[in-house]
């Protein structure tokens, strides 16, 4: 049974307002909001869409800042020009700003634009990803592996039946071949363990919790000694 809580509802108020616009497939700013309604870790962020409020957020998050094309239609981001990173200045900003749109309209004319996402930098990190996805056969599922461009080559993800516990999310990291690599192998710096944990305990319980979303996604996570942060967050409704 799913208990009401104020996360739940400020997570529907979301839901509702993509589903008014038509959409199934969320905007960078509504995915990285819910997800952070659940306890995940996000860098600070805006949505916007000029380049005049691109330049005035870039100054409160601070530099240096990464931007992204938003829109339903562009899934992998990266591939059609519209990311750019180590963004410094506000001339940066605006130049930039203009570039990922350019390219998202010479690549894909026909998608539609829902702005453009300014997110703080973070330092480079071991990529991971955490998901989860409503199964018509065994309802909520949870997943968690390598992430990046690791998802694709290697495929070391291991997932649950969810809602999972906390010994069931540990199980879960433990099982991926790249376990080592995350738990200090001869020598390497040791990762947060503790917050992959709560991450994947939280992904496990927006998936259960929140009956209209059919996927969500983040990828890469982000993980270093002390910290865990989602630099990704995709999410797509039923």
């Amino acid at each position: 049974m799913v208990v009401e809580t104020s996360k739940n509802r400020e997570a529907e108020k979301i839901v509702e307002k993509i589903l008014a616009s038509e959409r199934k497939v969320a905007l960078p700013d509504e995915s990285l909001a819910m997800v952070k309604l659940f306890g995940v870790d996000v860098p600070d962020y805006a949505l916007v869409k000029t380049a005049e409020e691109a330049v005035a957020v870039s100054k409160e998050i601070g530099f240096p800042l990464v931007l992204k094309i938003a829109s339903k239609d562009v899934p992998h981001k990266s591939d059609i020009g519209g990311v750019v990173i180590n963004v410094e200045n506000a001339q940066e900003v605006e130049r930039n700003y203009h570039k990922v749109l350019d390219n998202l309209k010479r690549v894909v004319p026909e998608a539609q634009i829902g702005g453009v996402l300014v997110q703080k930098q973070l330092p480079e990190a071991t990529h991971l990803i955490v998901g989860g996805v409503y199964d018509e056969q065994f309802g909520p599922a949870v997943m968690f592996g390598l992430g990046g461009v690791f998802v694709e080559l290697f495929k070391d993800v291991s997932f649950r039946i969810a809602p999972v516990a906390e010994t069931e999310a540990l199980e879960m990291i433990k099982e991926i071949k790249a376990y080592p690599v995350l738990s200090g192998y001869r020598g390497s710096k040791k990762l947060d363990i503790e917050q992959m944990t709560k991450t994947i305990i939280n992904i496990s319980e927006l998936i259960t919790n929140i009956s209209t979303i059919k996927e969500v996604e983040l990828n890469p996570l982000f993980a270093y000694e002390k910290s865990v942060t989602a630099v990704d967050a995709r999410i797509i409704l039923k």
